[in-house]
């Protein structure tokens, strides 16, 4: 089982108990303000993103992990990498993606937990290239990302829902952690 311990969070695969508090995770609009078009996510919806999440761990070798606090054992929310299938101009590449419950959100959990992924990334599984991805006007996302060491790529267009877009990437070659 692929697991990582930060000073504060466990990032783990996902258990059945995940579901709900991911749920309730999805179900908040301000959480999704920024992800897809914008809607929440209902249970169902939640056990099927859970499902592909765990198959993708299956097919690529790494997925979303599950984000719990240490101090509580408590689901916060999610951090991962994923394959940006949506954007085949930035292939080959693996995404770093986070989405945290908004009591956990301005805590430096965001970012702790990304920076443990990229970490994974280089040192686990060999990736030589991450990038990450923001809708325009997601600051929140681009200051992980900027404080992950990546650098603004170039700007695109969401294929499917025409948002704009800003690709943040890092080359893990050159990465000193």
């Amino acid at each position: 089982m692929t697991e990582i311990l930060t000073p504060r969070l466990l990032l783990r695969r996902w258990h059945d108990d995940d579901l709900v508090p991911m749920a309730d995770i999805d179900a908040d609009p301000e959480v999704m303000r920024w992800i897809g078009d914008g809607s929440v996510r209902d249970l169902e919806e939640t056990a099927e993103d859970i499902e592909r999440w765990e198959e993708e761990w299956d097919e690529e070798g790494f997925g979303l992990f599950a984000v719990e606090l240490l101090a509580s054992g408590e689901l916060i929310g999610f951090a991962g990498l994923s394959v940006p299938g949506y954007l085949p101009e930035v292939l080959p590449a693996a995404e770093i993606v986070f989405r945290l419950g908004r009591p956990f959100w301005g805590q430096g959990y965001a970012s702790e937990a990304a920076h443990a992924v990229l970490e994974f990334a280089l040192q686990d599984r060999g990736l030589e290239r991450v990038v990450g991805v923001a809708r325009l006007g997601n600051s929140a996302a681009e200051n992980v990302m900027r404080k992950l060491g990546m650098a603004p790529e170039r700007e695109t267009t969401h294929p499917v829902l025409g948002v704009p877009l800003h690709v943040h990437a890092i080359d893990l070659t050159e990465y000193q952690g």
